[in-house]
């Protein structure tokens, strides 16, 4: 079954029902055959030997460092005539960001599956263009992305693979970042506490989803490192994937299989 993009908001709302539906069913369907109906598509999203960009996310506590690294990373792929974009989720600029940039400025509430949904259909928003931009050679570097989603949702109590399910079907990162730091020293670092997460006790929380959700695809790095350390580490890591890419690395979905 071959996963269709979302196309807009309502899409997802009507995918998401669906999926409740299938999910709240009785013990007489077992959770293990609704899980091979979510995620038996396998297909690649690209054909091998298909030269393309690259898709890198960085993940992390707050104040961990990622815009700086996100940016200096850009600066410097850019400088090697790389064609390279950064993006940032949540990407408050749409209509589905604007809702989650005032819950976390603290100017409204929300149910936390509530948020924790308009999270993910903010990168469905986005997903359709990620593909495009990847295929036609751009390399992607993305503050945040689904292991965000899950690792703050589970940290508040929510089931992971509720949390885990709206995902399925984005693309999947090439490499994951992430850069390592204890919720003390981030707390010691300027701005914190301005949005709704920076509260030390919660992203202790965080912190240990984080290190549930590892997968092959993460690299990590410490983020207490002098920031020429860190960027340093990063630029090395991030060129052998990008050459990877070029060389024809598969595109696939994340969490599909």
């Amino acid at each position: 079954m071959a996963a269709v993009p979302l196309r807009n908001f309502d899409d997802f709302l009507v995918r998401r029902r669906s999926l409740n539906l299938r999910l709240n069913l009785s013990s007489e369907f077992p959770l293990r055959s609704i899980r091979m109906e979510i995620s038996d598509n396998c297909t690649p999203l690209s054909a091998n030997n298909e030269s393309r960009g690259a898709l890198v996310v960085f993940e992390g506590l707050d104040r961990s460092g990622k815009t700086s690294q996100c940016g200096r990373l850009v600066s410097y792929l850019e400088g090697l005539g790389h064609s390279v974009e950064l993006w940032r989720f949540p990407d408050r600029t749409t209509s589905v960001g604007q809702l989650i940039s005032a819950y976390l400025t603290n100017k409204s509430q929300l149910d936390d599956h509530t948020i924790h949904l308009l999270f993910s259909a903010n990168r469905w928003e986005k997903r359709s263009m990620m593909e495009t931009k990847l295929k036609a050679g751009t390399t992607l570097i993305v503050d945040r992305y689904s292991y965000s989603g899950v690792a703050f949702s589970t940290a508040k109590g929510l089931d992971f693979e509720w949390c885990k399910a709206p995902e399925i079907g984005l693309i999947a990162p090439d490499l994951v970042v992430y850069l390592d730091i204890t919720p003390e020293k981030a707390a010691e670092r300027g701005g914190y506490g301005g949005e709704r997460y920076e509260q030390l006790e919660f992203q202790r929380k965080v912190s240990q989803h984080y290190k549930l959700r590892k997968d092959s695809s993460w690299k990590i790095v410490d983020a207490c490192q002098p920031l020429d350390d860190v960027e340093k580490q990063v630029k090395e890591i991030v060129l052998q994937h990008i050459i990877a890419c070029q060389k024809g690395k598969i595109l696939s979905s994340l969490w599909s299989c």
